[in-house]
Formats: structure tokens, sequence, C-alpha cells
């Protein structure tokens, strides 16, 4: 049975609002940037100091010198307790939340790697949203009327993404075999709300049939 609901998406395509209105629907927890908050939280920092490192590499000559300061080659996700907040301890706290929440089910997921921490879960339906460039320009448009703003994240945010994921997980994003579908954030909210719906319901009842 399918209680939990990974959406991941590349820049633009409206992932945030397409989740909170499944959220909605389904009278499920949403956690986007309550997820965030929860990390500010735990960590005891403030939350844009976790939006800073969310999803983002440390620079190299950090990196560089955390490997000689332990003496070791890098890890992909460290132990919790880790005293630096950096993004290895962000990424750690991440999943410590994305867990919890799997945990007690009933939640829709908004990126942070959720997708590939619950790859195992049969109870999670993974999600990927794609489209044009055009699309996700105007879509941004929508928001910010700066044109060079817009192009400026259009080539470094899902750039940035990809790189965090192939560090971190090891794989190229998005991976194809992680999700249940990929859909085009161009046939409309309403539309890709119904498509997941009625598949959700139906892999339901493929497990209540077995």
């Amino acid at each position: 049975m399918i209680r939990i609901i990974a959406i991941e998406r590349e820049f633009g395509c409206g992932g945030s609002a397409l989740a909170e209105a499944l959220a909605t629907r389904l009278g499920w927890k949403l956690l986007d940037q309550s997820l965030t908050e929860e990390v500010a939280r735990i960590a005891q920092v403030a939350r844009a100091v976790v939006e800073q490192r969310e999803g983002h590499l440390d620079p190299l000559l950090y990196r560089l010198a955390k490997v000689f300061w332990h003496g070791s080659c890098e890890r992909g996700i460290p132990i919790s307790g880790q005293e630096t907040f950096d993004a290895d301890r962000v990424l750690a706290l991440v999943q410590q939340v994305v867990e919890q929440a799997a945990a007690a089910g009933n939640c829709v997921i908004v990126g942070r790697g959720s997708a590939y921490f619950l790859r195992q879960r049969a109870d999670t339906f993974r999600v990927f949203l794609f489209a044009s460039r055009e699309f996700k320009f105007c879509s941004l448009l929508s928001h910010t009327p700066n044109e060079a703003k817009a192009n400026e994240l259009l080539d470094t945010v899902d750039r940035d993404r990809k790189m965090f994921v192939k560090h971190y997980f090891g794989v190229e994003w998005p991976l194809r075999s992680s999700y249940h579908t990929m859909l085009n954030a161009a046939l409309g909210d309403d539309l890709i709300l119904a498509t997941i719906l009625n598949l959700m319901d139906a892999l339901n009842k493929k497990e209540t049939s077995l």
C-alpha cells in the first residue's frame, strides 16, 4: 500500500505546488519547506544556513581539506553527530528527517534526495517532473520578471543537483530506474495530479490482488 510520495523535479517545473496539491487532496503531511525547518531545528541553526547548504556540495578546497583532516577518503553519507555543519551534516540530518517521516507514513516529500533514501521501500511512489527549457523559463518569469536571473537559475540549479546526486549517491541524475513515473510538467498540474493518483490506485489494487 502506497503511504509515501517522493517528488523529484527539474528546476522550474512547479514541483512544490504539485506536492502541496497532492498532500491536500490526500490529507497527508507535506515535507517541503517544513523539512528544511526541521533540519534547522535539530541542528539549532537558522533556516537560511540550511538553505545555503541543502542540495549543494561544499567547495572543493574544503572537501579536500576535510579528507586531509580525517586522513581517509571522502565518505558519501556520514554518521550523525558530525560537529561541522557542512553539506555532509545537512544530508545526514535530511536523511534522518525523511526516514522518520516515511516510518510514520501518509506524507508527500519534495526533493532532498528522498527518492534515493527511500528507493528500497515498497510503500513509496516516486515521481520525476521534467519540462522543456522554454516551459521552465516561462514558469519562472511568472514569479520574477528578471529574465537574466531566470536564465542563470536554469543554468545552475539542476547542474548543482546533478553534481550533488553524483557525489553522494553515485548515480547520474535523474536515474530513471529510481522512479515509477516521469511526467512532463507541461501537461498541467490537474492532469499530473490525476495521473499520479490513478497510478497509485492501480498499484494498490495490484498489491491487494496478489
